[in-house]
């Protein structure tokens, strides 16, 4: 979806992007940096990175999002590329989930990693 959005507007990544390998990063606990409660939440409080380079590096080639949390919902929102500040995002997104919903597949992911 991102790489299609970015194709559309002429952007030229520098990197491509790949999902987030928890063994290489010091995350602490991902059901709380999926919730934006981590007491260390990567690139800065109130926003994650939801996508890393494929080099396997996060901050390389990141995806930040803003996040917000309600007892009723998570979203992401807010999108950017901080290797490329001017680089508009508006119009990704904003993606809102259950938070039922969306923490259950977050305790899914940590389970297969754990298994």
């Amino acid at each position: 979806m991102v790489r299609a959005f970015e194709q559309v507007r002429g952007f030229t990544p520098a990197g491509g992007y790949a999902g987030i390998i928890p063994a290489h990063f010091q995350f602490g606990d991902l059901a709380d940096y999926y919730l934006g409660t981590a007491s260390r939440l990567w690139p800065r409080d109130g926003h994650l990175w939801v996508l890393g380079c494929d080099c396997g590096e996060v901050g390389c080639w990141p995806l930040e999002a803003e996040i917000t949390v309600s007892d009723q919902s998570v979203w992401w929102c807010n999108f950017s590329q901080p290797h490329r500040p001017a680089w508009s995002y508006a119009g990704f997104g904003p993606f809102v989930f259950d938070r039922r919903q969306y923490e259950n597949a977050v305790a899914a992911s940590v389970a297969a990693l754990d298994a």
